[in-house]
């Protein structure tokens, strides 16, 4: 797959199977997620790779986070299970570095970047994936239980596997409808 055809195609799945990236597909995905934009070389990113053994951990963390802060009913009873989607998933996290020239927007924005990275480089090798966000994303007690700092934010969940079905998504979205010169 070239470049173009990457950037014009890539698509979202949810719908995620085994297998998920091998340990050669992987090492190609974390070289992506670290060649993002980053102003002043401060690496504004960090990852926990949740492999198909841990995906039961995340979803107790996921659980004992629901029940602490007293979230919904259905909330509650669908955590343990939501890190079963796909056979991986990677946390993006952005540790703030206070910096004089390098605000903490663009920090988080660079750890995004290396997020999308990450999926095209999975989608380039024949793999999927879906970055989800939400409650657990948000919640401090996520944050607590992964070890991370209160100033930390989890950027999102990529949850990479393989597509399950081969549905290519029709274009939403004309160019036009959103650029406009000056």
């Amino acid at each position: 797959m070239d470049a173009i055809e990457l950037l014009t195609t890539r698509q979202s799945d949810s719908n995620l199977s085994f297998p998920g990236p091998s340990t050669e597909q992987l090492e190609v995905i974390k070289k992506a997620a670290l060649k993002v934009p980053d102003h002043g070389g401060l690496t504004p990113w960090q990852f926990i790779v949740v492999h198909e053994q841990a995906r039961d951990k995340l979803g107790e963390i996921y659980h004992q986070a629901a029940v602490e802060e007293q979230q919904g009913e259905r909330t509650i009873s669908r955590a343990k299970s939501l890190p079963q989607r796909a056979p991986m998933i990677i946390i993006a996290i952005s540790p703030y570095k206070e910096h004089p020239k390098v605000p903490r927007i663009e920090q988080i924005q660079s750890a995004a970047c290396s997020v999308l990275a990450m999926q095209q480089a999975a989608f380039a090798q024949r793999l999927s994936g879906v970055w989800r966000t939400g409650y657990y994303a948000q919640s401090p007690k996520v944050k607590s239980l992964l070890g991370l700092n209160e100033q930390d934010e989890i950027i999102g969940y990529l949850y990479l596997g393989t597509p399950t079905v081969d549905c290519t998504k029709p274009v939403r979205h004309k160019p036009e409808t959103f650029f406009k010169e000056l």
